[in-house]
């Protein structure tokens, strides 16, 4: 679609966050490091419930996942290298991303996985990403968007997009759709293609009258909890959307909500946010490993394949909010993100 005028979407420019350094995007050979193990040793083994059939069910695939260097996106991009596919990261520092992707070479023996860089709250960073990804790459099995953040105040991305939507949502969104042709030749050469959306409960915090896009870069009306939870409910809203668009095409997409988990959502918050947050993750939240358990198994697992259009927690599927499956606000947010982005 061509690029839409900017101005219909209510996006305008005044704060910019300070806290987050625009990267550009590139990439390295795997890690500089191509030391091997046996996978069976390595520490993310196979999930119970999925019955996963041997250390190998993921050969000759290759996964894509984003916030790969912390949390439920490191260890999923554990597990799922640890089956046998070829991985990409993105993550926002290089020497994080770089370090990660050493760690994770030596954990699983799997010398096929790399990193691409970049600020995804950037549309520029994530054209760059999806632009050296499809040079670099002939396939892509699975899409696992991931990476996401909360904040405190009120901070515009450098296209002028309030950072929460910005990053939870945008980036989603405009990777999604710039890879989407590969999703798609992949599924048509291999049988199928998944597409996994890391969304939450919190999503539910947005209330029963949706997005308000007509206040989602007002300063103004900006809270911490409702701009968080209108950027999962996004999540929601665009995955139900992209499933009735894919239709057909053997590509998959669902949304995860991984739980509470004790991981570093929430340390760039300030104030009594910062420690809520913190005290909420010391009592009731996760391992990682428990967090990224139903992200893994809706990208990997066998009994899974063709199941789209879906929200899932804890290995079973749920119930969204009500206003999630609204169809116009469905139709709203693709219009609205297409418009921002110029793409779709």
């Amino acid at each position: 679609m061509p690029a839409a005028s900017v101005a219909s979407t209510g996006i305008k420019s005044s704060r910019s966050a300070p806290a987050r350094v625009l990267m550009t995007a590139s990439s390295s050979a795997p890690c500089g490091n191509t030391a091997r193990k046996s996978p069976a040793s390595a520490s993310g083994k196979s999930l119970g419930k999925q019955a996963l059939r041997g250390a190998k069910l993921m050969q000759g695939k290759r996964a894509l996942i984003t916030g790969a260097t912390d949390g439920i996106g490191k260890q999923a991009a554990l597990e799922i290298a640890s089956m046998g596919a070829a991985v990409t990261l993105v993550g926002r520092n290089e020497a994080k991303t770089r370090a990660v992707c050493g760690e994770l070479q030596k954990q699983t023996g799997n010398p096929d996985i790399n990193w691409l860089l970049g600020d995804l709250s950037s549309m520029d960073a994530v054209r760059r990403i999806a632009g050296e990804f499809r040079e670099r790459h002939d396939r892509l099995d699975v899409l696992l968007n991931n990476a996401g953040a909360s904040f405190s105040s009120y901070y515009e991305s450098v296209d002028g997009i309030e950072m929460t939507i910005a990053l939870n949502h945008f980036s989603y969104y405009l990777l999604t759709n710039l890879l989407l042709d590969m999703l798609v030749d992949t599924a048509a050469a291999s049988g199928e293609a998944r597409i996994v959306n890391v969304s939450s409960s919190a999503h539910k915090s947005a209330g029963s009258d949706g997005m308000h896009f007509d206040a989602l870069n007002d300063p103004s009306q900006f809270k911490p909890f409702p701009a968080y939870g209108r950027s999962k409910l996004a999540n929601l809203l665009f995955t139900y959307e992209l499933d009735l668009r894919l239709a057909g095409t053997g590509v998959s997409v669902n949304a995860v909500n991984p739980g509470l988990v004790n991981t570093s959502i929430g340390d760039n918050m300030s104030g009594w946010i910062r420690h809520f947050f913190k005290l909420m993750k010391i009592v009731m939240g996760q391992t990682p490993k428990k967090g990224a358990e139903t992200l893994v198994y809706l990208a990997t697992a066998p009994e899974v394949a063709g199941i789209s259009g879906k929200y899932w927690a804890f290995l079973q599927q749920h119930d969204s909010s009500d206003i999630s499956y609204d169809r116009e606000q469905q139709r709203k947010l693709w219009q609205y993100s297409a418009a921002a982005s110029g793409v779709g």
